[in-house]
């Protein structure tokens, strides 16, 4: 439940920041509702399955735990943006949840989709899997393509990798003889996504130099 804690707050200080400040209390609660669940909506509705803020309490729960967070103690929020441990927690929270998201959606829409041209079903889970990762990004659905319009965000690259990594390799032989190959996967995903997004919070990425000829 930690979890949920940590991804629905980290949601919440992104959409605080996002949204007009003379924005009414309805528009920001449902603007970070859609961004804490906008994979668990949207994945499946593809798959004629439930949504997760329909299908578990808990996570209603923690946003609206979250939301009365930032709406009545901003100073949390604050925080966050000054502290680099607390923020560490916070992304440690948020990519465990999120790993976990990716985990269980592109599992269950291998086990849903009918497999077709392969043995398996290949680029539907995938594409599942990594909308799960990142839906929250496309709610309200106005927002179109804009989302990607300049590249893909580091959030939905991460997904992608992950989802495509985790289906290959548990619904392969590559994962033949492994014991509790799922959970293995999962671990391995939720790491990759903490030292990804620390990466891109604090801008530890190796910077690009430009060297410019001198023309004689």
């Amino acid at each position: 439940y930690m979890g949920m804690l940590g991804y629905t707050f980290l949601h919440g200080c992104k959409v605080f920041k996002a949204v007009p400040a003379d924005a009414s209390i309805s528009y920001r609660f449902i603007s970070m509702l859609m961004a804490c669940t906008g994979g668990g909506i949207l994945v499946p509705i593809f798959i004629n399955g439930i949504p997760v803020p329909l299908a578990n309490d808990a996570y209603p729960i923690a946003i609206i735990t979250s939301f009365a967070l930032h709406h009545y103690v901003p100073v949390i929020r604050e925080v966050a943006g000054l502290s680099k441990i607390f923020k560490v927690m916070l992304i440690c929270l948020y990519e465990m949840t999120r790993a976990s998201v990716v985990v269980k959606l592109t599992y269950l829409s291998a086990a849903k989709i009918a497999a077709s041209t392969f043995s398996i079903p290949v680029f539907g889970p995938i594409f599942c899997g990594t909308i799960a990762g990142c839906g929250g990004a496309f709610l309200p659905l106005n927002k179109g393509l804009d989302p990607i319009k300049k590249g893909m965000l580091p959030p939905m690259q991460t997904a992608f990798v992950g989802a495509l990594c985790f289906h290959l390799y548990v619904n392969t032989s590559l994962s033949e003889n492994c014991i509790d190959a799922k959970q293995k996967a999962q671990v391995h995903m939720a790491l990759f996504f903490i030292f990804a997004a620390i990466i891109n919070a604090f801008g530890l990425s190796a910077q690009k130099t430009v060297v410019k000829s001198k023309k004689e």
